[in-house]
């Protein structure tokens, strides 16, 4: 026995979506129903004027079809198939629908005046002449029914469409609020953070950058001045970083500066090992956080082939390919880079930290990182961070 739930299936999703995507059309078929449904509930044979009626009241009832597009016109056709003819809900429709669309209009007040008219006047104009002024005062307030309340259903759409907004305004607004005082909250920790660094830490190294210096001008043994030697240097670039370091938090701006691509050269213009950069781009510009991922990684391998392999010939290569950026630095084994300031260790202190913040940052925007040694005793870091299709 053939299964034939799959096709259902199918059928069934692709109506449920065109349901969801078009529901002004069904809102307009239901208007058209609805107003067909009147037109035949009133509908009378022996009118003398039969076919032009039925023939207005059809014209009236169509009409709905163009109410979202031009509510105004679609009022002024229904208004004819009303005072003429037996479309009564047509004309209400219409006018609630302008007066959602466009409120308070000259457009909605000559409409109301078209339908109160419709329902006010009747016709034969003989009938009409010869009604009492009883059934004109009915016929008045009647009227007003017709015309009020479809106005003030169209009005409360509009009003209740403003509140929802102005409440979207309001919620973006308090949470940019939110937003801008947890930044100056930050703001103000990095700052005490910068002050202890630079109060307490900076004066340390300080002391030892100078004890170093008095051991290396007092000492008689060659081996305790190249110590000394070693000390110093380390202390002073220690220094260097720090205030860098300092610098950083106290300007940081939670994202509003944020470096990109574009200033991967000044980085290398400060290295002092020779760097050769290899940038290909496509044309492209890779947003705010892949472009902050990349130049942070391209700044902490500079960072560590200083510390590590001073002086070490280094490639960065940024790309895109396959959809994705791909960011390399590699460089040469250091030679007699770390030798002529006396070190006699393989690496210089590091924290360990780096790299793996540099990890954690390409995993938080579904990248992925890589870093080790290579064959010939260099160092390579490979990150890839996908970019958003175009």
């Amino acid at each position: 026995m053939r299964e034939n739930r799959p096709g259902i299936s199918i059928s069934a999703v692709g109506l449920k979506h065109w349901a969801a995507t078009h529901r002004g059309v069904q809102l307009d078929l239901v208007a058209v129903l609805v107003g067909g449904l009147d037109v035949a509930m009133g509908f009378r044979t022996d009118t003398p004027t039969f076919w032009l009626s039925l023939s207005l009241s059809m014209l009236s009832v169509a009409a709905l079809l163009l109410r979202r597009r031009a509510p105004f016109a679609t009022t002024l056709l229904a208004i004819p198939g009303f005072m003429f003819g037996w479309a009564e809900l047509a004309p209400m429709i219409a006018l609630g629908t302008l007066a959602w669309r466009r409120g308070r209009h000259w457009k909605t007040i000559v409409a109301a005046i078209g339908v109160g008219a419709g329902r006010f006047v009747i016709w034969p104009l003989s009938q009409f002449m010869a009604e009492s002024w009883r059934d004109h005062i009915e016929d008045s307030i009647y009227a007003c029914f017709v015309v009020g309340m479809p106005i003030a259903i169209g009005l409360l759409i509009t009003a209740r469409r403003e509140a929802a907004e102005r409440i979207k305004e309001l919620a973006a607004s308090r949470e940019r609020e939110q937003r801008l005082q947890s930044i100056a909250v930050r703001a103000d920790e990095r700052a005490k953070i910068a002050r202890e660094m630079h109060d307490v830490v900076s004066h340390q190294v300080s002391l030892i950058a100078i004890q170093a210096g008095a051991l290396q001008m007092a000492s008689r043994e060659e081996s305790s001045r190249e110590i000394a030697t070693v000390i110093r240097s380390l202390s002073s670039r220690t220094l260097d970083e720090l205030r860098t370091l300092v610098g950083a938090l106290r300007t940081a701006t939670d994202g509003a500066d944020e470096p990109d691509l574009g200033t991967v050269l000044d980085l290398v213009r400060e290295s002092t090992a020779p760097v050769t950069v290899d940038m290909d781009l496509q044309g492209h510009r890779p947003p705010g956080p892949v472009a902050s991922a990349a130049y942070r990684t391209v700044q902490e391998s500079l960072t560590n082939v200083r510390k590590h392999a001073a002086g070490a010939p280094t490639t960065v290569r940024i790309v895109i390919e396959r959809g994705a950026l791909d960011v390399q630095v590699r460089n040469d084994p250091p030679g007699l880079g770390t030798e002529q300031v006396g070190w006699t260790g393989t690496n210089l202190p590091s924290g360990g930290h780096g790299l793996l913040g540099l990890r954690e940052r390409a995993t938080l925007i579904g990248g992925s990182f890589e870093a080790g040694r290579t064959e010939r005793g260099g160092f390579l870091v490979h990150a890839s961070f996908p970019l958003p299709p175009e």
